[in-house]
């Protein structure tokens, strides 16, 4: 069985943004999900850690084409063009399966 490609995504929120920012990543996965995409897992770092990112998400695709296709969606476009206002910084590593231990 082969692997599938694994994002580790750390997502800053501008304060004040934090609904916008549910609804924002709700229309995301369901575009994800067009391409075989999902977030496997969204953890929301605790507050008063210095300039931790709001949210970390593990996603993952098919494969890094199917993630391209994601990308590359007018619709994924198209969300994007508010992300700004929600989205202060992203950081995005390219990840892969590990375990179990």
């Amino acid at each position: 069985m082969s692997q599938r490609f694994v994002l580790v995504v750390s997502l800053w929120v501008h304060p004040g943004q934090e609904a916008a920012f549910e609804a924002f990543e709700r229309k995301a996965a369901r575009l994800m999900a067009r391409h075989g995409g999902r977030i496997d897992q969204a953890v929301r770092v605790a507050l008063g850690q210095g300039e931790a990112p709001h949210e970390i998400h593990v996603v993952s695709f098919p494969d890094e084409a199917a993630y391209e296709a994601y990308g590359a969606d007018p619709e994924t476009l198209a969300l994007r063009e508010n992300r700004a206002q929600i989205i202060s910084a992203t950081v995005v590593l390219k990840a892969r399966e590990a375990g179990p231990y």
